[in-house]
């Protein structure tokens, strides 16, 4: 039965994540296990990350007009060329799927192979690449029911929102209640964009330790976690706050290392792979900092006591 610890600190673990960091590779720094860490965090973050955005600009009457023509020219084309062009979108997003699930089932595995590193302050690939088999799988069959439960609301309601900016845009001025729609599929499109992104950092953080230390499937460190959560609120609510600021400080380390080599290091972190090299001591940090966190709650949610293979 989880227990509620008599003090648990977001801020403390700042401290031994950062120790964590400069022991892992700073002492001895060793580019060699730089990269070799890197692969694991670049497995373990592949395919993370990127949004979506809109920027509407309703503009005047001719603006408006310019948009109906290019409008009925794009429908033309496309209806007098299905013959090709519905294969070709049918082969691309085909493509896209099937890339963005192999993605997910690697990087599943890489969690584990990076937490392996972290955990042990080894610099491993083909150990911790098969040794999670069974724990890395089940990541990957959960983090996919619950991408595919997530478009489930997220795809009618970006449909409804583009059908009703559509119809504004052609009628050639907002509606009253087209922006209502709008706004309120806009804020539950929101809602559950923030509610699986909450789930998934949960999943990574706390769940995947769980698994690392139980060698159980997803699903049963869920249910310890979820019993672990339910006498612990309060104190999740704050890690998951403070992990805002964390977001905006490690930020602002790396905006600040872009503009002091006037933007050499961006490019270099635009490179897969290279780049998440070159931000592996803020990517890690980031991984020792949850663990550390997680520890507060009792030795058995320690991953540091594991003894090293």
């Amino acid at each position: 039965m989880p227990i509620q610890p008599a003090s648990v600190s977001v801020t403390d673990p700042v401290n031994w994540a950062m120790e964590r960091t400069k022991q892992m590779l700073f002492r001895p720094f060793n580019l060699g296990r730089w990269f070799i860490i890197g692969f694991c965090a670049w497995l373990a973050t592949l395919g993370q990350g990127g949004g979506t955005g809109f920027n509407g600009n309703f503009g005047s009457h001719r603006n408006v007009g310019s948009f109906r023509e290019a409008i009925e020219h794009a429908r033309t084309y496309v209806m007098s060329n299905l013959a090709w062009i519905v294969p070709l979108a049918i082969a691309l997003v085909s493509l896209c799927v099937v890339l963005g699930v192999v993605m997910m089932w690697v990087s599943s595995r890489g969690k584990f192979m990076f937490l392996h590193c972290v955990a042990h302050n080894k610099a491993e690939i083909k150990e911790p690449w098969d040794q999670f088999v069974r724990e890395g799988n089940s990541l990957f069959w959960f983090r996919l029911v619950v991408g595919l439960l997530t478009m489930i609301p997220a795809w009618p309601l970006l449909i409804v929102t583009g059908i009703t900016v559509y119809r504004m845009l052609e009628c050639g001025a907002p509606s009253l209640p087209g922006i209502g729609m709008v706004v309120v599929a806009a804020l539950a499109f929101a809602a559950v964009c923030i509610a699986a992104a909450v789930v998934m950092k949960l999943t990574t953080d706390f769940v995947v330790p769980i698994m690392f230390l139980r060698r159980c499937r997803c699903l049963a460190a869920w249910n310890e976690f979820i019993s672990l959560f339910a006498v612990n609120v309060g104190n999740f609510v704050l890690y998951l706050l403070f992990q805002i600021v964390i977001v905006v400080v490690t930020g602002a380390i790396v905006v600040g290392a872009v503009l002091l080599t006037c933007c050499v290091a961006g490019c270099v972190m635009a490179i897969p792979y290279l780049g998440t090299v070159l931000l592996l001591p803020v990517v890690s940090f980031k991984r020792a900092y949850s663990i550390h966190y997680l520890a507060q709650y009792g030795w058995e949610y320690n991953v540091f006591r594991l003894p090293m293979s």
